[in-house]
């Protein structure tokens, strides 16, 4: 996953192999910790909306992911807060 961090606002960037694994209902985690703090991102198949605490943000694609994964779509937005566009970005790296 590439995330870009905006004001108010998240871009998420998948490959091909990270929104096949969406598509097998697996959840994907990314994020970096430091000494009393850090922060996390996950994109959960199974659940619903934008929830964040502390440095979490949790998006739920539950009823967005059929248009995720549509291939004539390029991605999907959620209002949240923070706003979170979820994007496909496939390379010829796993062509």
């Amino acid at each position: 996953m590439k995330i870009r961090f905006t004001a108010g606002r998240v871009r998420v960037r998948l490959d091909d192999l990270e929104a096949a694994s969406l598509a097998r209902g697996e959840r994907l985690e990314t994020g970096v910790i430091w000494p009393d703090g850090g922060w996390s991102l996950s994109l959960d198949p199974a659940r619903v909306g934008v929830q964040g605490s502390g440095g979490q943000l949790h998006v739920g694609l539950k009823d967005l992911l059929p248009t995720l994964l549509d291939p004539a779509q390029e991605g999907v937005t959620l209002s949240g807060p923070p706003r979170v566009d979820v994007e496909k970005d496939y390379g010829p790296q796993h062509e």
